[in-house]
């Protein structure tokens, strides 16, 4: 007989045994099969809640583009998501994202993102010339040494003379300098008089008085929402890869709010101003709000744009 196929068991003769075997083959196999049919089930769940969840998805990137407009269709989940956490979102901060393209995790290769297209091929081709740069900027001189070999006359070995200079201008930069602005209040106290008390120097008026960020950074943040379009979240990225600063966004966020709340004063300055003319111009946009007492659905709301041709404008929400 072979010995691998003898079993690892002996075999079993008395009947009591056999049945107590038999009894707890049954109750494992049925444990099994009941194990088996709540994994069904869980999976079977599972698959529901996927489906929707994937429909909630689908939704809510609907509302999300009909809430910044049809161009916002190019934009990835991600980018909608993030431009939801912005205090105010311009058509320009949304072309700038459509025109900057997906987020850095995205799948495109370098090398395809780095080709020309067309357009550009035939801008350089019809390109005028090299631009002069502005007279008003600081011109800060960099000579550049003939390397030795170059130094001395090729047929009598004499030291040649410097007759002149090649010139090439370039627009230069110097990096941004952050740093921490250590703010120290002085604390007086008579030494002979204990019960004058200490008195302490008057805190400095600030745009955000409780925030982490001094004025010129806040105003930096403006500028660059703004003025340049980039949003928060992407001035909050750059703090993180160039200084390391991790920085809550709602933080960001509140030195923005804080600012619109100290300019509302000019904004009536500047509704008086239009009110006070002949002739005024307005425009609505609809946009679809969510607010506390409207759970579970858009309300809707208006933003209304009125200017008058010399004057200012204003938005009106």
């Amino acid at each position: 007989m072979n010995p691998a196929s003898k079993s690892s068991f002996p075999a079993v003769l008395d009947p009591v045994v056999a049945a107590v075997v038999e009894q707890l083959r049954s109750e494992m196999q049925q444990k099994v099969e009941a194990k088996d049919r709540i994994i069904a089930e869980k999976n079977q769940a599972l698959s529901a809640a996927e489906a929707i969840i994937q429909q909630l998805k689908e939704a809510l990137r609907a509302e999300r583009v009909a809430r910044y407009g049809k161009r916002s269709e190019k934009l990835s989940d991600l980018q909608l998501q993030l431009l939801d956490l912005e205090p105010g979102v311009s058509s320009d901060e949304i072309e700038t994202e459509i025109a900057g393209g997906p987020l850095p995790d995205s799948s495109e290769s370098t090398q395809e993102s780095n080709k020309p297209t067309e357009k550009q091929r035939r801008a350089r081709r019809n390109h005028p010339g090299r631009n002069e740069l502005p007279a008003h900027l600081e011109r800060v001189e960099e000579i550049i040494a003939c390397a030795p070999e170059q130094s001395s006359c090729g047929k009598c070995g004499n030291q040649t003379m410097v007759i002149g200079y090649e010139t090439t201008e370039v627009l230069g930069k110097k990096p941004v300098e952050y740093f921490v602005r250590v703010i120290k209040r002085e604390k007086r106290a008579c030494g002979c008089c204990e019960e004058h008390g200490v008195v302490t120097a008057a805190v400095a008026e600030r745009i955000a008085p409780k925030s982490i960020f001094s004025d010129e950074v806040i105003i930096d943040f403006l500028v660059g929402k703004y003025c340049d379009s980039v949003p928060i979240y992407r001035q909050r990225a750059i703090l993180w890869r160039d200084l390391g600063i991790d920085v809550a966004l709602t933080t960001m966020n509140d030195g923005v709010l804080r600012v619109g709340e100290l300019l509302i004063p000019v904004v009536g300055v500047i509704k008086r101003g239009l009110l006070t003319g002949g002739y005024v111009q307005a425009d609505e946009t609809y946009c679809g709000v969510q607010t506390p007492e409207k759970k579970g659905e858009n309300h809707k709301a208006f933003f209304w744009q009125y200017s008058s041709p010399g004057k200012g404008v204003v938005f009106d929400f």
